[in-house]
């Protein structure tokens, strides 16, 4: 079982939150202290993240133009953190 409140603070701890949408709940860009603490304890919920259904949906957007998304394979769930690539030399 993981925590998905857990699972998210270990995520964005070096980041810098934009925005994110994670289980239906929705933090919108320009949020407030109080918005972010009710939105990450909101998420203080056990999920079975092992093979199966996935169970946890989301993005998480960072002021860095990041962003992570849930992956998922046969049922087993975890984060994948994007970034844009960096352009080849003979493109540049």
């Amino acid at each position: 079982m993981e925590n998905a409140k857990n699972e998210l603070l270990e995520l964005i701890k070096d980041k810098k939150l934009k925005c994110a949408q994670i289980a239906g709940l929705n933090l919108k860009i320009g949020f407030t202290i109080e918005e972010r603490v009710k939105f990450i304890n909101d998420l203080d919920f056990e999920y079975d993240s092992g093979y199966g259904g996935q169970e946890l949906y989301g993005t998480v957007w960072f002021e860095d133009n990041t962003w992570a998304e849930r992956g998922e394979y046969d049922g087993s769930e975890w984060w994948n953190y994007k970034s844009v690539p960096e352009i080849p030399e003979e493109l540049a």
